[in-house]
C-alpha cells in the first residue's frame, strides 16, 4: 500500500509529465501522425503545378485547386504580401490560429493575401465547413505532395510563410504563431515598399 502523500505526489509527477507533453504539442503544431501516420503521403489526390525556384529564397510558384474549384496560382499575386499556411481541420493550434489570419486578412485586404493550404485528406469534407464555422475570408486550397515537398517538406503544422511583394520568402514559422508576429512582419515589409 502507497501512502497517501507518496501517492499525491506520484499523481502530481505523471499530470505534470502530460501537461508538459500537451504544452509541447500546443507549441510545436500538430506533427503528422494527427490525422492518421501517412497524412501527409495521402495528399497525392490534389492536382498542381509547382515550379522550385532557389536564387534570391524566392518562394515555390504553384497551382492549386480551391474549395470553390477554381485555381490558385501564387505568382499571380506578385505585389503583396503573402501568408501561406499549411494547416488541417483536425489540428487544434491551427484551429486557434485561424482568427488571427481573418482579422489580418481583414485589416490589411489591399496589402496582404493570406492563402490557406489544407492538408486534410481522410477530413477534407469538413473544409468546406469548417471555412463557414470559422467564417475564413482568404483563399483556401487543398494541399499535395508536390506543394509540401516544394516548400521544404513540411513536417508539422500549421506552418506559415510569409512572401513579400517580390515573391521572396522572408519567414517561416512551425507552430502556432502569435498574431503580433505576423503584424510586425507586415508592417515592416510595407515600410520598404
Amino acid at each position: 500500500m502507497i501512502p497517501i502523500n507518496k501517492k499525491g505526489e506520484k499523481v502530481k509527477k505523471v499530470l505534470f509529465v502530460f501537461m508538459i507533453l500537451f504544452m509541447t504539442t500546443g507549441i510545436w503544431g500538430c506533427q503528422k501522425t494527427g490525422e492518421s501516420n501517412d497524412s501527409l503521403k495521402q495528399i497525392g489526390d490534389s492536382k498542381s503545378n509547382v515550379e522550385t525556384q532557389n536564387a534570391k529564397n524566392l518562394a515555390p510558384d504553384f497551382t492549386l485547386k480551391l474549395t470553390d474549384g477554381k485555381d490558385i496560382k501564387l505568382s499571380d499575386h506578385k505585389g503583396k504580401i503573402v501568408i501561406i499556411d499549411f494547416w488541417a481541420t483536425w489540428c487544434p493550434p491551427c484551429r486557434r490560429g485561424i482568427p488571427d489570419l481573418v482579422e489580418i486578412q481583414k485589416k490589411y485586404q489591399e496589402d496582404v493575401l493570406i492563402i490557406g493550404i489544407s492538408l486534410d485528406t481522410e477530413t477534407k469534407p469538413d473544409v468546406v465547413p469548417f471555412i463557414k464555422q470559422y467564417k475564413i475570408n482568404y483563399p483556401v486550397a487543398f494541399g499535395n505532395m508536390e506543394v509540401v515537398a516544394a516548400f521544404g517538406n513540411v513536417e508539422a503544422i500549421p506552418t506559415s510563410f510569409i512572401v513579400d511583394q517580390l515573391g521572396q520568402i522572408v519567414d517561416k514559422h512551425i507552430g502556432l504563431v502569435d498574431k503580433s508576429v505576423y503584424i510586425n512582419k507586415i508592417n515592416e515589409l510595407l515600410k520598404k515598399s
